[in-house]
């Protein structure tokens, strides 16, 4: 019992003490509550004053702002109106000096009328005075006014005779030193660099034959043999009195190439019947189509020229049993190409184009035979049908002046052409077109009023021309030249270039006695 009262005595007294503690903390807490109310509102006071104060600082400042910017704009004004008063100055001077200026021209003008009135009076005057002569100076001259203007005109027209034939000279001189200096590198460069076989046309072959009796064996019973051999390869076989030989004769080089291979080959066979004629022309002509081929490709391969459908190459290897005035065409289309692809290398050009064009611009040759129309419009034909570069189209077709070239390349193509085709040895005319050239050049010498005599010469290179020198005079000796040479090359066609050389010669004679 005394514990439970103990307990219970401990139990109150912390109760009590708990309470006690509470109430204390309360007070505390309340006394600080009050005191930091206090000192919040004190802040908020000061905070209050230090606002006013700035506030009444910052409107300070912007009174004294806009005062000074009145200030400043004050000025301003006033330096504009002074400015404004000197332009209002100025313009009040400028119309004071128009107005004397309008003044003076008025005057001027004035005095312009009266000086006209007196040059019109004076003009008439001095017209009478020129008719009064002009019939004083037509009866001592005994000439009317249209003799003498005709006299004048001609010795005028002998003047301008003399300066343009000047003219003329210096000027030809100029572009020759300009012009023939650079296209003469260019051209002997690109010579230089292409080195080509000569050649010259046959319609022939010959076929070398081991014995004299090999020919009877060729022409067979009843002449058999040849027959069929003049059959399958459309060639004529000439067996004449040659000894050891048989003439081939045909137009086509392809046709007589056949025939001469299969010729061969029955010759080293020694079989000579119709059946194995046969057979050897087949066998011929497969030959002939592998060597197309291959010449074709060899072609290219020389040119450098990439991507050819092969079709073409073919055509192209066909053009070595094909000749023009005795130049083989493959090897003058290789020629051309690399004539084109030197000049367009050292003008800064493309050399692809140019030698794709001359590669591909004597294409049409290759078909000429089997098709209608020129070689150009063949070669164009071709070209469009395996879709070629326009550019390419276009310099075959210029090649020969049908149209007109589109680009450099084809000029160049035209050039490598004219080269290949004129360069010594490179092609035979015949006697008949060789002669016709000549007196064709000849008689469009003689056409020009004043032509002695004319001469061809330099197996055509050149066309020598004796004038009349008591009709033709030194300065239009140099007009005449130039009228033969645009003639000549408005009415013929030659490869190269044609050398129109006029001499003038005085001679006097006198004997003593």
């Amino acid at each position: 019992m005394y514990i439970v009262i103990i307990v219970a005595t401990f139990l109150i007294s912390l109760a009590i003490g708990a309470l006690i503690g509470m109430t204390y903390r309360k007070k505390i807490a309340e006394s600080k509550l009050g005191s930091a109310e206090q000192e919040a509102k004190r802040i908020v006071d000061l905070a209050k004053i230090e606002a006013e104060n700035m506030k009444k600082e910052e409107i300070i400042k912007a009174k004294e702002e806009i005062m000074s910017s009145r200030k400043e704009l004050d000025q301003e004004i006033k330096e504009r109106r002074g400015e404004v008063q000197k332009q209002e100055t100025r313009l009040i001077q400028k119309e004071e000096s128009l107005e004397r200026r309008s003044e003076n021209f008025e005057k001027k003008e004035q005095d312009l009328e009266k000086r006209m009135q007196e040059v019109e009076e004076q003009k008439s005057e001095v017209e009478k005075l020129y008719d009064e002569q002009l019939d004083k100076l037509q009866q001592i001259a005994a000439l009317t006014k249209e003799d003498a203007k005709a006299k004048l005109l001609k010795e005028v027209e002998k003047d301008i005779t003399a300066e343009k034939a000047t003219m003329i000279r210096e000027a030809e001189q100029k572009i020759k030193e300009e012009v023939n200096k650079n296209a003469k590198e260019v051209l002997t460069y690109a010579v230089q660099k292409c080195a080509a076989d000569h050649s010259q046309e046959t319609t022939v072959s010959i076929v070398a034959l081991p014995s004299d009796d090999m020919k009877g064996r060729i022409i067979g019973r009843e002449g058999r043999n040849i027959k069929a051999l003049e059959t399958l390869t459309g060639i004529d076989l000439i067996i004449d009195d040659t000894p050891e030989a048989v003439v081939l004769s045909g137009f086509d080089p392809l046709r007589r190439e056949v025939a001469k291979i299969a010729l061969e080959k029955l010759i080293d066979d020694g079989r000579i019947h119709p059946a194995k004629i046969e057979e050897m022309v087949e066998k011929a002509k497969q030959e002939i189509e592998e060597t197309i081929k291959s010449e074709g490709e060899r072609a290219v391969l020389e040119s450098g020229v990439i991507g050819l459908h092969p079709d073409l190459v073919k055509l192209i290897g066909k053009l070595k049993y094909r000749t023009s005035y005795g130049q083989n065409v493959l090897n003058h289309s290789i020629e051309v190409s690399n004539l084109a692809r030197i000049m367009a290398e050292e003008l800064g050009l493309d050399p692809k184009i140019a030698r794709r064009a001359g590669l591909l611009h004597d294409i049409g040759k290759a078909l000429d035979h089997d098709m209608e129309g020129t070689h150009v419009e063949i070669g164009v034909e071709i070209l469009k049908k395996y879709k070629e570069n326009p550019i390419i189209i276009n310099a075959v077709e210029a090649h020969h002046g049908d149209v007109e070239p589109q680009s450099l390349e084809a000029v160049l193509v035209q050039a490598a052409d004219a080269i290949s085709a004129s360069r010594p040895g490179a092609r035979r005319e015949t006697l008949e077109a060789y002669i016709k050239r000549l007196q064709n050049l000849e008689e469009i010498a003689d056409s020009f009023e004043g032509v002695e005599k004319s001469f061809a010469i330099q197996a055509g290179r050149e066309i020598r021309i004796l004038v009349k020198p008591d009709k033709i005079s030194d300065d239009e000796m140099t007009i005449l030249a130039r009228d033969v040479s645009k003639k000549v090359e408005n009415e013929m066609e030659y490869p190269g270039q044609i050398k129109v050389n006029v001499i003038r010669e005085t001679r006097v004679v006198d004997y003593a006695r």
